[in-house]
């Protein structure tokens, strides 16, 4: 049986905090070193076989990458003239990871521009200045990485389900989530207190799914699933699913990580939450579902 490792937050919050700063530093020399794609679908990072990464960014006639490597704990940046650089991760500041990365952009040749204000965090200190976020704890950083790397295979047999519109099954470095969207096709009014990254992401009918660690506001590791726009009904559905509620404040459905890994069948489980949730929001919200799931 395939094991699903348990990840208290309590326990790696102080390397999560970390770790998720320097997916920001990757994030956001994608966001700024790439051309716009709907939804922002340039800006999450991509799951590779070794940790996160960055799409392949390109400038001029070279391209670059940089890759979180967890096993060889490392942050690498690969070019298309055949150099690599590698930056040391490990109980080290934000600041200093940060500081390297530049280096070894400005040494490869690569001008990046870069806001260094890390997004949807709690605190706002500057990434180059950040001499407080600093934890690294190996054995935590692989439970994360494996959870991630079960949930991006489980979210993609999901996602080959469906021939409609879809986003890829990528991480989002500003809320620290892995997630995989589905589109029915057709417009969504537009929210008058949107702001420009809200109007972009949710500018069509969407129902999204996707794994988080947890923060303040949920201290625990979930899966969740919710709607945009929500149609009515869609928070008192019957979810068959064990384990799932509906979760007012964060308007969604959760299901809990513990529940998934204790489950004889986690994959199996997963999967029914997907599945029954996106059901929900199609029914309720009229989408042409013979057009847009995979028959047969």
């Amino acid at each position: 049986m395939v094991e699903w490792p348990d990840l208290p937050l309590h326990e790696w919050r102080a390397t999560r905090d970390t770790v998720h700063r320097w997916t920001q530093i990757l994030g956001k020399i994608q966001l700024g070193s790439s051309p716009p794609v709907n939804h922002w679908w340039n800006v999450p990072l991509q799951v590779s076989a070794r940790g996160l990464r960055t799409s392949t960014i390109g400038q001029q006639d070279r391209w670059f990458d940089l890759e979180l490597d967890f096993f060889a704990d490392v942050l690498r940046l690969r070019t298309s003239d055949g150099a690599e650089r590698t930056v040391p991760l490990g109980p080290r500041t934000v600041a200093s990871v940060y500081a390297e990365t530049m280096a070894a952009l400005h040494a490869a040749d690569i001008r990046v521009h870069v806001w260094p204000v890390p997004c949807e965090c709690e605190d706002q200190i500057r990434l180059d200045r950040d001499e407080v976020h600093r934890s690294y704890d190996k054995e935590y950083m692989m439970r994360f990485w494996r959870i991630v790397a079960l949930t991006t295979a489980a979210l993609n047999t999901f996602r080959a389900r469906f021939i409609g519109k879809s986003s890829p099954v990528h991480f989002f470095w500003g809320s620290f989530d892995l997630a995989v969207t589905r589109f029915s096709g057709r417009r969504a009014p537009p929210v008058e207190s949107a702001g420009i990254i809200e109007r972009e992401a949710y500018s069509h009918e969407v129902s999204s799914v996707g794994w988080w660690p947890g923060d303040s506001r949920l201290d625990h590791a979930s899966f969740y699933s919710y709607a945009s726009p929500e149609p009515p009904g869609f928070r008192e559905a019957p979810i068959a699913t064990p384990g799932t509620y509906y979760h007012p404040s964060l308007k969604g459905f959760y299901l809990p990580y513990d529940d998934v890994r204790r489950a004889t069948d986690p994959q199996a489980l997963l999967l029914d939450f997907c599945q029954a949730t996106y059901a929900a929001a199609a029914d309720l919200g009229r989408w042409d579902r013979g057009q847009l799931e995979r028959g047969g």
